[in-house]
């Protein structure tokens, strides 16, 4: 059965976001092997700022969650991760592409694939803390104030060491890791009576 995160190489003729003809790249999911390259993508963002700093067993311990996007010649130039924080919400992460590749459809890419996994998990909301408004506004994404769960689900969350999920609750301790960036939403759309969220088709 073929991985539907793994896509064959898209065509050189695609349009990038400023005209230019793209050039040839695919997304697949993550391998172990992939780990210090998207540790080395992520680096320059996070020295900006823009991207939180991981150890690198970190990286390790999430490879599940990622996709990667890669040249011609298997070469990393983009990465982004999905990581559940409840049954029905995930976080878009760690989107990060490699400077000489923006423009190219690249993060665009990741972020559909991100998203058309969490529509196959049956998941219903997906965060992300952005600086790209713009971008997450172009495929749904909201601002968001407050923190949009009940009570009960609040104090689950609280119990989590995880950075993002602290984001997500807009918590004291991470607003550091927070200046200047927006909280978004995107609500997906219900599959319907009668749809497998496993595999998106009608039963």
């Amino acid at each position: 059965m073929d991985d539907p995160d793994q896509q064959p190489l898209a065509s050189a003729a695609t349009t990038g976001r400023h005209g230019r003809p793209s050039q040839q790249f695919r997304v697949r999911p993550a391998l172990p092997r992939d780990v210090t390259q998207i540790r080395d993508l992520v680096q320059p963002y996070a020295e900006s700022r823009i991207l939180i700093a991981k150890e690198l067993v970190a990286y390790y311990e999430s490879v599940q969650e990622f996709v990667v996007a890669e040249d011609a010649t298997g070469r990393l130039i983009g990465c982004g991760a999905l990581h559940v924080m409840w049954s029905d919400l995930a976080e878009v992460r760690t989107l990060a592409v490699l400077p000489t590749w923006v423009g190219h459809g690249v993060g665009a890419t990741i972020l559909q694939q991100l998203l058309d996994r969490a529509a196959r998990m049956g998941l219903r909301r997906v965060f992300c803390l952005t600086f790209e408004v713009d971008f997450f506004t172009g495929y749904g994404f909201r601002p968001i104030a407050g923190t949009p769960v009940d009570g009960t689900v609040y104090a689950e969350l609280l119990r989590s060491h995880d950075d993002g999920v602290a984001e997500f609750l807009d918590l004291a301790r991470v607003k550091p890791n927070t200046l200047g960036n927006t909280r978004m939403l995107l609500e997906l759309p219900d599959p319907g009576p009668g749809t497998d969220a496993g595999s998106g088709t009608t039963l």
